[in-house]
């Protein structure tokens, strides 16, 4: 789960009476996770691929996904500091994927569970929350992954995301240590972020 802004940033005051909010679409819907939904977040962050390109503790165990709902996801709404979704197909009660906002930067991060990947899914789920913090007033939103992470790029990509840049990432690797990352952000108003292009290397299928 990604360029500064200022504490301003964050969404108005007045928005947090309706704080937390559900997002749906045809094919997703957005609510806040919770500890029924243990059992699915740890079986999520045993995937490969959410292990090496997210700083979930590893080993994952259930006694992390209880300090996320506690300790991250409830604090995180109730401060307007971090939003936090649980990624349900329609019609399902089944946690299969996790997205989140931060205020602070204006950013997305999220990762989705091998079950539910080639659906649509994150894209309908990346585009309620970047259309629901435009609503909140926010004038752009960041992206960002670490390199070589070619689906989240994907994801970025079809959403609109302009790519603004290699650098180190804002949300450090494991380790702590600085780690390369693909930048992107898109505005609110539609105008581009940047005129610059996505790497090559960033394409399922580079040479």
């Amino acid at each position: 789960m990604c360029t500064t802004a200022s504490a301003s940033s964050r969404a108005p005051a007045a928005r947090h009476a309706v704080l937390p909010v559900v997002l749906e679409s045809v094919r997703v819907r957005l609510d806040v996770p919770t500890r029924r939904d243990t059992a699915a977040i740890v079986a999520g962050c045993q995937d490969p691929d959410v292990a090496r390109w997210t700083t979930v503790p590893m080993p994952y165990g259930p006694e992390h996904a209880r300090s996320f709902v506690d300790a991250l996801v409830g604090p995180g709404w109730a401060s307007d500091r971090e939003y936090t979704w649980a990624i349900r197909r329609a019609g399902s009660s089944l946690l299969e994927g996790v997205i989140g906002y931060r205020t602070e930067r204006r950013d997305v991060g999220f990762w989705l569970a091998p079950s539910a990947r080639g659906l649509g899914l994150m894209h309908d789920a990346l585009e309620l929350v970047v259309t629901w913090a435009f609503e909140q007033g926010a004038p752009d939103v960041a992206w960002e992954c670490y390199e070589g992470n070619l689906a989240s790029a994907a994801v970025a990509r079809a959403a609109g995301f302009a790519f603004t840049g290699s650098g180190p990432a804002a949300n450090p690797g494991r380790d702590g240590g600085p780690t390369p990352a693909w930048h992107a952000r898109r505005r609110a108003d539609g105008a581009p972020a940047s005129d610059l292009s996505w790497p090559t290397a960033s394409f399922a299928h580079s040479v």
